[in-house]
């Protein structure tokens, strides 16, 4: 029972993490797209002003997640890490490659240089998503197994090129819509159009992947994909259907300020429907929650840690946020912008 509740603490974790984490991530997709210096400076400033307040406290729920990998499930921790250590490091420098080039770009003096840490900044934005997709692919398609030795099948297989791809289109999706939204915090309407159509073109590839990820699944992960389409796993799939239609509809309209709830629907009913198709499976069908999970004694402890975070952390990071989105933490203004650039071009 025990084993269930931190499991179901897991995907919530990762859910959040594929929030919280994928919005900066996809701030970082539309930075690497804005196009050239004189184009693409206008919403490069809105993606600088955005991200600065709140960027780094995302990771706070990736160390959750690894915590409680691997002292709530340290075979399953043991396993992915040894079987897809490739995909994994290259998603961990990705992330220190990310931070250093988006910290110095801005204070950087020459251009060279912020040139140079805004490419690192955005490609990096790029591949860690994509790596950690692919992982979480190669884990759905039960590639790997106690015992499995690292080998590029394991993350290098159709499952988790969607899975991959997918990725970065869902966090796409989440930094053009959180952009929109600060667009018309900031007053900026022709950025506020900008972020919207790409939202929305995003959101498209984002349900053809995920079209075309259900028919791969049926052959490369059987488990799975029965699981997505039956049970618990069907309903979180519908829920982000209904979510992707009423955030498409959202965007449409100027002032649609709840698309950003949608848009997080979006994703976290996509992380919940893969969590739900693979029970009772923490990797299918080799290593069950029973199996996975560790001494009793320290569930409970983590149990407890959990609930502390919960209460304390939680509460925090949810009024950071707030405070982020409502403009409480920077004052900006269509003006600011316009001192850095020029006009939409896009």
């Amino acid at each position: 029972m025990m084993a269930d509740v931190i499991a179901v603490v897991l995907l919530l974790a990762v859910a959040a993490y594929a929030c919280g984490g994928g919005t900066d991530y996809g701030a970082g997709f539309w930075d690497l797209t804005a196009g050239g210096a004189k184009r693409g400076e206008r919403p490069r400033w809105l993606i600088d002003h955005a991200m600065a307040p709140v960027w780094e406290v995302n990771n706070v729920w990736l160390i959750f997640v690894l915590v409680i990998m691997w002292t709530g499930f340290p075979v399953m921790f043991q396993t992915v890490f040894a079987a897809m250590w490739l995909p994994l490091a290259l998603a961990a420098v990705g992330m220190v490659l990310r931070g250093a080039g988006f910290a110095l770009r801005k204070p950087s003096r020459r251009l060279a240089g912020r040139r140079l840490y805004g490419a690192v900044f955005a490609v990096a934005s790029l591949l860690t998503p994509f790596f950690f997709g692919a992982a979480v692919g190669g884990i759905a398609s039960g590639r790997v197994a106690p015992g499995t030795p690292a080998a590029d099948d394991a993350w290098s297989n159709p499952t988790s090129l969607l899975f991959g791809l997918l990725a970065i289109a869902a966090t796409a999706v989440l930094g053009a819509v959180f952009l929109a939204a600060d667009a018309r915090r900031f007053g900026a309407p022709d950025l506020d159009g900008y972020f919207r159509r790409r939202a929305l073109g995003a959101l498209a590839a984002v349900a053809v992947l995920a079209v075309i990820t259900l028919f791969v699944t049926h052959d490369d992960a059987p488990h799975v994909w029965h699981g997505l389409t039956h049970g618990v796993g069907l309903v979180f799939v519908v829920l982000a259907v209904v979510a992707t239609l009423a955030t498409a509809g959202l965007l449409l309209r100027p002032s649609g300020s709840w698309s950003r709830v949608t848009a997080v629907v979006v994703v976290a009913s996509a992380v919940f429907a893969w969590g739900m198709a693979q029970r009772p499976y923490l990797i299918p069908t080799s290593l069950t929650v029973a199996e996975g999970a560790g001494d009793s004694s320290t569930l409970r402890w983590l149990g407890i840690v959990s609930l502390v975070a919960l209460l304390l952390i939680f509460p925090a990071v949810v009024l950071l946020y707030w405070m982020d989105t409502h403009g409480e933490l920077e004052s900006l203004t269509d003006a600011d912008l316009r001192r850095r650039g020029v006009g939409d071009q896009g």
